[in-house]
């Protein structure tokens, strides 16, 4: 870390699981925790782009607003992003044309290409060097059989209002069978963004506590937000924006499918740049965009290979990835690599709006489905409408108290329901993954049973056994080890835990207990 606060990372060496070239390339921050009561119009829980954008856009209504951050600002979900800023959303119009009616298609198209035009709009008018670019957006397919579905979503994101076109030919270094293209399209360094819109939050007035972990959530007339330092905010509003909600009145949780992905980022010649954003559902997932590097550089980027927290380690994933684009783009060399975390709404749309059915005052945001950029703009400007009064005319798309989209797409609820349920049971019946602690070997985590409680062990390299409560704090699923990420992950809800048990994402507000077991 240099004098000023930003992150460096060694180009010259093997490159490590680290932190994104977001986080890398901004500095540092360091807004004080909160430390006694306060007061304001609104809190506003959670300092990523959803929450940074509602309290923006509620301190320029005037309000006052307090924004609590666990950790620090934009550096959870946020800075480890692909950095799309997107109106196409791989293959969602011509779905949404089919369970929500062309209205709803339509609705979806405003308020996502709404939000990119926001943000360009918004950076010239602060003045933000965020490196934003305009370009067209795709969604590509290699097998010829996939280019009706191509056809349909084309023709879909058309009918809603957005520049498409089927293609059939991209500025990928391969061929493709078909490809949706969306114009107008934007991508930027979004901790660049954020960074400069909490500056000018706060110079509304707006305040800012990081590594204040918000623990309760009291509704009435005013609501309280209770935080683990022991002091309480007071206030009309409340928005939990915390990616995972952290509180679990609205049974959310049922509704939300968390999965986790992994990246990586190569410089090339700027001659070799494929000419926009990429991604396909094919291969595990591909995504592909470059960003500024420099003279005659780019950075690419790719994501894919998909996997539920908990289920799979990271390296086996990063291998697979490297390897995708050593192929596709020969000569490259990986200089940024890191994982990213996502929830699935089950029916398509994200959650935004009022928290549960009986809420007055407590509005949510979450379930972004890996598009949480233009999603967590919307979001914002969704949100400051509601509680100004002046809510935008696709608000109802996105009303979390939908539940009638839940019973519709009852195939995707009833089969996440079915794989937490199969985690939450089958976990138990299942042997402790080692026999002892002393079977683990330095750099390595496993759960094992001691004195008939099962453990989760992690075991240094130095050789010294750290020991935790296997049971997530969320609702009590068992936890697994990811070696890669020296993380230990719960597979129900996404929760994950640093290997002293101390909370690195929610939905889970508690660390994992310690234990004895040397």
């Amino acid at each position: 870390m240099t004098d000023n606060g930003s992150r460096t990372t060694d180009h010259g060496g093997p490159p490590g699981l680290g932190e994104s070239y977001w986080i890398a390339t901004t500095p540092g921050t360091s807004h004080p925790p909160l430390t006694e009561d306060t007061e304001a119009d609104v809190t506003v829980i959670g300092a990523g782009i959803a929450g940074l954008s509602t309290a923006w856009e509620l301190a320029r209504s005037g309000r006052s607003v307090v924004l609590l951050e666990a950790d620090r600002i934009a550096a959870g979900v946020t800075g480890y992003t692909t950095a799309k800023l997107s109106a196409l959303h791989t293959l969602v119009y011509d779905r949404l044309r089919r369970t929500r009616g062309p209205d709803g298609a339509r609705h979806y198209a405003q308020s996502q290409q709404g939000a990119v035009e926001h943000v360009v709009e918004t950076a010239r008018v602060l003045g933000i060097d965020c490196d934003l670019e305009r370009g067209p957006a795709f969604t590509y397919v290699r097998d010829p059989e996939s280019t009706g579905q191509l056809r349909a979503e084309a023709d879909a994101a058309g009918a809603a209002g957005l520049p498409a076109a089927f293609v059939t030919e991209t500025g990928l270094p391969f061929p493709v069978a078909g490809a949706v293209r969306v114009e107008d399209q934007a991508q930027f360094h979004p901790r660049k963004y954020l960074l400069a819109l909490a500056e000018d939050f706060r110079s509304r007035g707006g305040v800012i506590h990081e590594r204040t972990r918000a623990t309760g959530l009291h509704e009435g007339t005013p609501c309280r937000v209770t935080t683990e330092t022991g002091a309480t905010v007071t206030s009309r509003d409340v928005v939990v924006a915390t990616h995972y909600p952290v509180f679990d009145r609205a049974l959310l949780f049922t509704r939300l499918s968390p999965r986790r992905e992994v990246v990586v980022a190569a410089p090339i010649d700027a001659g070799r740049d494929p000419g926009g954003m990429y991604i396909t559902q094919e291969e595990g997932k591909r995504s592909v965009r470059t960003a500024p590097y420099g003279d005659g550089q780019r950075l690419l980027i790719v994501t894919g290979e998909t996997f539920k927290p908990g289920t799979a380690d990271a390296g086996e994933k990063f291998a697979a990835l490297t390897d995708w684009t050593h192929r596709h783009f020969p000569g490259t060399e990986v200089a940024y690599r890191w994982a990213t975390q996502d929830n699935d709404a089950t029916d398509t749309v994200p959650l935004i709006g009022p928290f549960h059915p009986g809420a007055r005052h407590t509005y949510v945001a979450t379930g972004f489905g890996g598009w949480g950029l233009s999603g967590g703009v919307a979001a914002g400007r969704l949100l400051a409408g509601l509680i100004t009064g002046d809510p935008p005319p696709w608000a109802g798309l996105y009303d979390p108290r939908r539940l009638w989209s839940a019973v519709r797409e009852a195939p995707a609820f009833l089969k996440h329901q079915a794989e937490t349920g199969l985690h939450f049971v089958g976990d138990r019946l299942r042997s402790a993954h080692a026999d002892s602690a002393a079977d683990i070997t330095p750099g390595t985590g496993a759960v094992v049973r001691v004195r008939g409680r099962r453990c989760a062990v992690y075991r240094d390299e130095d050789g010294t056994a750290h020991a935790v409560s296997a049971r997530c704090t969320h609702l009590g699923c068992l936890v697994a080890f990811n070696a890669t990420e020296k993380a230990w992950e719960c597979p129900c809800h996404g929760s994950r835990f640093a290997p002293d048990g101390s909370v690195l994402q929610g939905p889970a507000t508690e660390a994992l207990e310690a234990r004895e077991v040397e």
